[in-house]
């Protein structure tokens, strides 16, 4: 571990800081002054259903999207004019609701390539130069552990195209942790997932930060699915604004948010809409 990494560890501050995040599309508001945080070893949601502005959300703090206004802060450091490879340097990657794996590699081959769209404007020139024997082995073992912590190992030589869309979610989760982020941006990790599979992907997740003390955001749009997922915290979104951030108890138990989704939840069940 590097100075550095003790150092974000050993800090009190907030890993992200979001503060009156604002983005506009034309005359479109896609995201409305957003704020939350997400502190040291913490594992917290980002709801909403499709088109509340999660994703642009996501964008705009992981460098894909020029923000309107607003402020975002990864490790306390401004990420205003930071290329996404740039960010991810200081200890945070993110993965995108779409799993884009090289389908002719294998899974352990896969891990070795850096997450799309977060590249060093060099890196693939850098897969080819030469490496030390020992930098290889070590990359390698650690594939090999991560694939470990997400009890996946048997999955390690087959080829990514053979894969399920849940084990193609755990591989991309998987290459995301090659980096040792400090704090981990999932998109929707579990969309389109089977419930066993999901869930196991959840309880990895809620593993992964209590073994390590790193720190997950997670976007979800399914509110049933996250209350009984063993997060920390939960920011619920609403037409590009934030409507709470709470525990998933007080989400459960607020008003505002029954009205908003979990009624809409409940027609889903079997009422009329």
């Amino acid at each position: 571990m590097t100075e550095n990494t003790e150092q974000k560890l050993e800090s009190t501050q907030p890993l992200l800081s979001v503060k009156n995040l604002r983005k506009e599309f034309g005359g479109l508001v896609a995201v409305k002054d957003v704020s939350f945080e997400v502190g040291p070893g913490e594992f917290v949601g980002l709801i909403g259903p499709n088109g509340c502005g999660k994703s642009t959300t996501f964008n705009c703090i992981s460098g894909l999207l020029d923000k309107t206004s607003g402020t975002v802060e990864v490790f306390g450091v401004d990420v205003s004019d930071k290329r996404p490879d740039e960010i991810q340097k200081l200890g945070m990657t993110r993965t995108f609701q779409h799993t884009r794996l090289w389908k002719d590699m294998t899974v352990i081959e896969n891990l070795l390539v850096p997450p799309r769209k977060q590249f060093s404007p060099n890196a693939l020139l850098s897969l080819f130069r030469g490496r030390s024997r020992p930098t290889e082995k070590e990359r390698l073992s650690k594939a090999f552990a991560v694939l470990d912590q997400l009890e996946v190992p048997h999955m390690a030589h087959n080829l990514a195209g053979e894969l399920s869309g849940g084990q193609s979610k755990l591989v991309d989760i998987g290459r995301s942790m090659m980096g040792d982020p400090q704090l981990l941006l999932l998109d929707e990790p579990v969309a389109g997932v089977a419930g066993p599979l999901a869930m196991k992907i959840f309880n990895n997740l809620r593993q992964l930060v209590d073994t390590t003390g790193i720190s997950v955001l997670v976007i979800e749009h399914n509110m049933d699915f996250i209350l009984r997922q063993g997060v920390d915290r939960i920011v619920v979104m609403n037409e590009g604004d934030v409507l709470m951030v709470g525990t998933p108890d007080e989400v459960r138990s607020n008003r505002a948010v029954i009205e908003a989704y979990l009624g809409a939840a409940g027609d889903e069940g079997g009422e009329e809409e």
